[in-house]
């Protein structure tokens, strides 16, 4: 299952994301670490700036949107990353 991190103060978008089958964490060290997504509120760019650069991981910025259309942007960028033709690229 994967893993999203996801600020404080998102709520909706932690429930949504819940609700889809995603495993919601916070945003502590060891929790984005292992994140395959994170999700922002769009507030604070320094935020953006440090979790891209620790994670890797795509990192989503909720300000504006609906949480579906969070749900959405995850599933996304994430099925892209987990794609099984993307595994099966280096079959012969």
């Amino acid at each position: 299952m994967p893993v999203v991190a996801v600020e404080d103060g998102l709520t909706n978008v932690r429930q949504a994301l819940a609700e889809a089958g995603f495993e919601v964490t916070g945003m502590g060290p060891e929790e984005i670490r292992r994140a395959q997504a994170v999700v922002i509120s769009g507030l604070d760019t320094d935020v953006l700036q440090r979790q891209d650069l620790q994670t890797g991981a795509p990192v989503i910025d909720a300000g504006g949107r609906s949480a579906e259309e969070i749900v959405e942007d995850v599933r996304q960028r994430l099925s892209f990353t987990f794609s099984p033709r993307s595994q099966e690229s280096g079959r012969g």
